[in-house]
């Protein structure tokens, strides 16, 4: 990082871990006479890859998210079939239209068979309405009167042999019996590195505002499996963004969405082509569809 003022001495070179790439340039403002000292991390990535090196034996041991005795037959059968995704919504929905869109562009080997909200003017049911993707009100309040229950929920989700539910910016906390009938099936995505800025009450710009006033110098999405808690499922993939001296919540979070749009598309990818391993410990990871002895 060059200097700010003449004849200081020059502050020490960021250092990079685990071959960080970079992707997107980040586009800034113009800059203020105080952020000499940030200069150079202006011409910084937008956002980074965490890659990890490969590594020569011993081989990791994994085993495949795919059931075995005797739905080994089922499972080799429905292989080659596109997944059917139900996608659960409580705002605009954009992580929904990337993964739809991308599912009719033919990068994610799958097809959006239901939309779940729990409000029902929200921007991504009506995306949905206007795409002729059948849309479901859970759970029912106030609010919504008309929504189901959680058997009916279930049986309506089997009615359309949903494979795996994709959590999409819905603030409710799903149903155990949601979680008990889709083991390893459902997928969340939220705006920071957990398991930091992660639980119940971070969402949206309370995520962004609380980065940002802790001094982190990184934050990011992640994509992770999902239990029956806020935020502790098993992280599958993450995307790494700076976080600015004179950041907003507002430019952090448009930071942080571009990349959210990218990795939840690609671990849904994965996830639709059978490229979800998991590891002995329980950590699932992506399988190159390149080579299969790479994992992302």
């Amino acid at each position: 990082m060059e200097a700010a003022v003449a004849h200081a001495p020059p502050a020490p070179a960021l250092r990079r871990s685990l071959a960080l790439r970079p992707t997107t340039p980040a586009v800034r403002p113009d800059p203020k006479p105080w952020q000499g000292v940030v200069r150079s991390a202006r011409r910084q990535s937008n956002a980074v890859r965490c890659e990890p090196s490969r590594r020569p034996e011993p081989r990791l041991r994994l085993r495949a998210a795919q059931p075995g005795g005797a739905d080994a037959a089922a499972a080799a059968a429905a292989a080659g079939r596109r997944k059917r995704l139900a996608v659960f919504v409580s705002g605009g929905g954009s992580n929904f239209r990337a993964i739809h869109e991308a599912a009719l562009g033919g990068a994610v080997h799958g097809d959006v068979v239901a939309l779940v909200t729990d409000k029902p003017g929200c921007g991504g049911a009506e995306y949905a309405r206007s795409n002729g993707i059948p849309v479901l009100v859970f759970p029912k309040s106030k609010s919504a009167p008309e929504g189901i229950s959680v058997a009916q929920l279930l049986d309506t989700l089997r009615g359309y042999s949903v494979d795996f539910v994709l959590l999409a910016g819905y603030l409710k906390l799903i149903p155990a019996e949601l979680v008990q009938e889709y083991p390893k099936s459902i997928l969340n995505i939220h705006p920071s590195l957990l398991p930091a800025f992660g639980g119940k009450g971070f969402y949206g710009s309370k995520v962004h505002k609380a980065v940002i006033a802790s001094g982190a110098r990184y934050s990011g999405p992640t994509v992770h499996f999902v239990d029956e808690h806020y935020d502790t499922g098993k992280t599958l993939a993450q995307r790494v963004v700076p976080v600015f001296a004179d950041d907003t919540p507002e430019l952090l979070a448009a930071r942080v969405l571009h990349e959210e749009h990218q990795v939840y598309v690609e671990a849904v990818a994965a996830l639709c082509e059978d490229r979800v391993v998991w590891r002995e410990d329980g950590v699932p990871l992506i399988r190159s569809p390149i080579n299969p002895d790479v994992y992302l």
